[in-house]
């Protein structure tokens, strides 16, 4: 599931190259998780003004409303020539005067969705309860730390959950926790204030080094230029279970959280 480095990567891969078109034609195929909440044709002649990131959505700004798009499980964006016709998997197209915008989404978890605007109530509903975001300078360490104090589920629950702060998914948690030492098991109001400046700290560099290399190309993620990542390929714990750890070379552990799968060194990450 692409998560906020892989939208941050998928956003600067075609923002600039969108930024002023006008719609020519919008196209649907297959329902997707959320109806897009207009007609088709009632986004012709609207001007993309920018493309921005509330944590794993994108938010198209028009000269008239918003697109919020969400990709799911398994979507991607593209940005190109048009041209080409929708595949199968293909199940929004944005054509504009300066390229084709397509999402591809095989297993139709992803969404694209118009609002009149960031306070109209459907884009409160996806938005809303979001929480800081941990790339911006409003990612105050003092305030997380407070957060926490007031969470009595596993450490790793917590981040995931997305109202304290948002976007750090699976992967990105792991690693997280792995870098600032802490077991994903620890309940979060346990953890002291130094503790808690660590993870701080190493949600934000593990995040912005993910951005860098590009995100995480687990499956079939790619940026709307066709472009993979390699964050994966320096994973320290992530999907690494049984093999040795890169600091201490004792064997990584997995368990499962919530339904998913943690990963972490039970000998440099403690409770």
């Amino acid at each position: 599931m692409p998560e906020l480095p892989e939208v941050e990567v998928t956003r600067l891969s075609f923002a600039s190259a969108i930024a002023g078109a006008r719609v020519l034609q919008a196209q649907l195929g297959k329902p997707l998780r959320w109806p897009l909440g207009c007609q088709p044709q009632a986004l012709v002649g609207r001007q993309v003004l920018g493309v921005r990131r509330r944590g794993k959505y994108l938010l198209i700004d028009l000269d008239q409303g918003l697109l919020l798009v969400h990709l799911g499980m398994s979507g991607a964006l593209s940005f190109g020539p048009a041209g080409s016709l929708p595949g199968k998997h293909d199940h929004f197209d944005l054509h504009t005067t300066q390229g084709l915008l397509r999402l591809h989404d095989p297993r139709r978890f992803g969404a694209v969705v118009h609002a009149d605007s960031e306070a109209d109530p459907v884009a409160q509903k996806l938005l809303g309860h979001l929480g800081v975001e941990p790339l911006d300078d409003g990612f105050d360490p003092h305030a997380f730390a407070l957060a926490l104090k007031k969470r009595q589920a596993p450490i790793k629950q917590v981040l995931l959950a997305g109202d304290v702060v948002v976007g750090v998914g699976n992967i990105y948690a792991s690693e997280a926790l792995f870098l600032a030492g802490i077991r994903p098991t620890t309940r979060a109001a346990k953890l002291s204030k130094p503790r808690g400046a660590r993870l701080h700290q190493a949600i934000q560099t593990v995040l912005a080094r993910a951005v860098q290399q590009g995100g995480s190309s687990l499956r079939d993620f790619s940026n709307a230029q066709g472009q993979t990542g390699y964050f994966q390929l320096e994973a320290m714990v992530y999907d690494r279970a049984g093999e040795p750890c890169r600091v201490c070379a004792n064997p990584i552990k997995r368990i499962v959280q919530g339904q998913r799968s943690t990963f972490f060194c039970p000998t440099c990450q403690k409770p």
